[in-house]
């Protein structure tokens, strides 16, 4: 199943499974991807920058696609950025020959200039090869790397497997305008533009004109409800839910690793992985910090049964 432009709704990022030891945890794994499955998810990306692709080795990464390919029926994207082409470029075609549906890429923090960073993606197009679809990282809060909607119009006009843009600049919602702006004359080819940033601004990136997110969140249901809600124009339903949720959101899309030890300790709450571990370097929650997060999830059980959790 190849990814295309066309694609909507929820594509969740997943974070990967540490055993307490650091060694990954497969079992988590297949109990992770069988519930984002159930969600009602369109789809999921493996490997990204929260997954904590860049700790893992060749052949861990490649064990973790293979496992979620044979378990998951929806599109596949998996994280391939590295420093150099022939690293992206061998995951690459080994996630694609193991089932995947397309790769992301971000770019590395040391592209400054439009034409150095339309040049990379150019390259980056040219080393994965022209029949792999990729997924267009746009994140300057963590590659500090910021892309001008004109920037990514060259790349996208450039690349013709460029099909989807993670827009995640904050703040973006202008940006989104621009891009669709764009389509509307004429001036760029349809591309999905699905956003990140924990899901932040989702409310109103979808009434920019986002086809969906693709972003983790401890509550991917949520997402998948909110999409769906605003791309029906009930938005009312979709803010009400989303509004429920943000306290706790807000808290979990803390930068760095900080973040990420909230929603896999979220996680680990729900059942669905064994341990909150994350290999090193990384960040643990202190107990003042798991009684916040507790009592958030409490404000959201109130009106969502989903953030009911069993006595820790």
């Amino acid at each position: 199943m190849s990814l295309t432009s066309a694609i909507k709704g929820v594509i969740p990022i997943s974070p990967t499974p540490f055993f307490a030891d650091g060694r990954v945890d497969m079992d988590s794994m297949a109990r992770l991807t069988d519930h984002f499955g159930a969600s009602g998810v369109d789809g999921i990306t493996i490997l990204g920058q929260l997954g904590e692709a860049p700790k893992l080795e060749f052949q861990e990464a490649r064990a973790i696609v293979e496992l979620v390919a044979k378990r998951f029926t929806q599109p596949i994207v998996v994280g391939v950025s590295a420093p150099g082409f022939a690293a992206m470029r061998a995951l690459a075609r080994e996630a694609m020959e193991l089932g995947a549906s397309g790769v992301m890429i971000g770019p590395p923090n040391t592209l400054r200039t439009d034409d150095q960073i339309v040049g990379y993606y150019r390259q980056a197009a040219e080393a994965i090869g022209p029949d792999v679809p990729f997924v267009l990282q746009d994140y300057p809060l963590t590659f500090s790397v910021v892309m001008t909607p004109n920037v990514i119009k060259r790349i996208v006009g450039e690349n013709e497997n460029c099909v989807v843009l993670k827009h995640e600049d904050w703040p973006g919602l202008d940006k989104i305008t621009a891009l669709r702006g764009f389509e509307k004359d004429g001036a760029m080819r349809h591309i999905a533009i699905l956003v990140g940033n924990g899901g932040l601004f989702l409310d109103f990136e979808m009434e920019r004109g986002a086809d969906g997110a693709n972003t983790g969140y401890a509550f991917p249901e949520m997402l998948v409800d909110v999409v769906k809600l605003s791309a029906a124009g009930k938005r009312d339903a979709a803010h009400d839910l989303f509004d429920a949720h943000l306290p706790y959101l807000r808290y979990e899309q803390q930068q760095g690793p900080l973040g990420l030890a909230v929603r896999k300790w979220v996680y680990m709450r729900r059942g669905l992985i064994a341990c909150d571990t994350q290999r090193k370097p990384g960040a643990s929650l202190n107990a003042a910090a798991k009684g916040e997060v507790e009592y958030l999830l409490s404000r959201i059980a109130r009106t969502d049964s989903r953030a009911v959790l069993k006595a820790a």
